[in-house]
């Protein structure tokens, strides 16, 4: 099918595929079965993964470049606004079918799969959450037709310590004057909006966050070089700094002292993102290990024949499946244990499954003219954005004892 006609019936279909987000409160039962809508959407992603995201993808790698064209098309197809209100252009789907999405697309393109995951579960799913109506014109409206979001809250010196964060916001009447600098800012470059996390007084730590959205054009705003990353190479990440930038005082969501609760909610939300993301790596991994090995002989029979590579296959299958499911259940129960595990099972396996993929392709898994060494890195990246695994597994403990009243 060209592209055209794909993008027009990706389109067509997401429109019939339309649902409520599902109310978390009123979930009583876990299923890992997907329903009609989810397994439509799960069958578009997978289609423009296969057909325009892999073809591309490890040329994208190399030269490090952002995927414009994909994401124009992800746009056209509604996957940049898929949990926004339909009034603001989005689609009003539930997390399980972001995910779901972000599995599929990550697989084709781990690069395009991040951009569109961080896009929407750390950028419009806040404005459309906790935006003000006002807010929602300013910056939803333009976010689901092909601007770009991003979420701007690590700094040189506070990374999973967010209280530490030193940005200044100094009021001055209907403004707000933002003053400090963040780091490993995503798509930063390509981005018109940054989610903004700064402080009125660092003395307060996390009781004196406030959140903001600023225009990546304002006067003050200046954005840093690329850094050359490990990992999702074509995904661009750069320092920003805010020197005297003047915005009005109706940017800011929340109130002062709801910036550390807004911050740690979208943390939430986003690690089933990158879980996501992972399980789409570690799936990618599996179909390189597998299609390789039906085809490579040795000692005079296929790879597939030999007791080791059948091991490690299946060692890989199991990685990926339990992965998954510990996503999906994130998805449908959202809360921060549930995504911090999910998270931390997902970026582990993903990590382990690309090596067993290596291994298994022998010194074509070395060669960046094959697929096994990225999927290798990109794996490895899972487990460091959007909170270390070593963070994750102290919030799956501090929540596990929380239940149990043993704290």
């Amino acid at each position: 099918m060209v592209a055209g006609a794909l993008f027009k019936s990706a389109k067509s279909s997401l429109t019939l595929v339309q649902c409520a987000k599902t109310s978390i409160t009123g979930v009583r039962t876990f299923t890992s079965v997907l329903n009609d809508q989810q397994l439509e959407i799960q069958k578009i992603a997978r289609q423009f993964a296969d057909e325009q995201l892999k073809p591309n993808a490890r040329k994208l790698d190399l030269e490090g470049r952002f995927p414009f064209n994909q994401i124009k098309c992800l746009t056209d197809m509604g996957f940049m606004g898929m949990a926004v209100e339909e009034t603001y252009g989005g689609r009003e789907l539930d997390y399980l079918s972001v995910a779901v999405a972000v599995e599929e697309l990550s697989r084709g393109c781990a690069s395009t799969g991040m951009i569109m995951s961080l896009h929407n579960f750390l950028y419009t799913n806040l404005v459309n959450e906790k935006g003000t109506a006002q807010q929602k014109e300013i910056f939803l409206c333009d976010f689901t037709k092909g601007s770009i979001g991003c979420f701007a809250l690590s700094e040189p010196d506070a990374g999973s310590d967010v209280a530490s964060i030193k940005t200044k916001a100094t009021f001055d009447g209907d403004h707000v004057i933002l003053n400090g600098k963040k780091s490993w800012v995503s798509s930063a470059i390509e981005g018109s909006a940054l989610v903004v996390f700064a402080t009125v007084d660092p003395a307060l730590r996390h009781k004196g966050l406030a959140c903001f959205l600023v225009p990546t054009e304002a006067e003050g705003v200046f954005r840093g070089k690329k850094q050359p990353l490990m990992s999702v190479r074509a995904v661009t990440a750069c320092d920003v700094t805010f020197e005297e930038v003047r915005i009005p005082k109706a940017y800011m969501v929340g109130q002062v002292g709801e910036g550390f609760k807004i911050a740690m909610e979208q943390l939430d939300q986003a690690r089933i993102g990158i879980a996501a993301h992972a399980v789409g790596i570690a799936q990618a991994a599996l179909d390189t290990a597998i299609n390789y090995a039906k085809e490579r002989e040795a000692f005079g029979k296929k790879l597939t024949r030999l007791p080791s590579v059948q091991e490690r296959l299946t060692e890989m299958s199991i990685l990926t499946e339990t992965a998954r499911l510990l996503t999906y259940r994130a998805a449908t129960h959202v809360s921060t244990k549930n995504s911090s595990m999910a998270k931390y099972v997902a970026g582990r396996n993903a990590t382990a499954a690309a090596d067993h993929c290596v291994q298994i392709l022998g010194g074509r898994g070395l060669a960046t003219t094959h697929d096994a060494e990225r999927h290798y890195r990109d794996a490895r990246g899972t487990q460091i954005y959007g909170g270390v695994t070593d963070v994750q597994k102290r919030l799956i403990g501090h929540y596990l004892l929380r239940e149990h009243d043993a704290l």
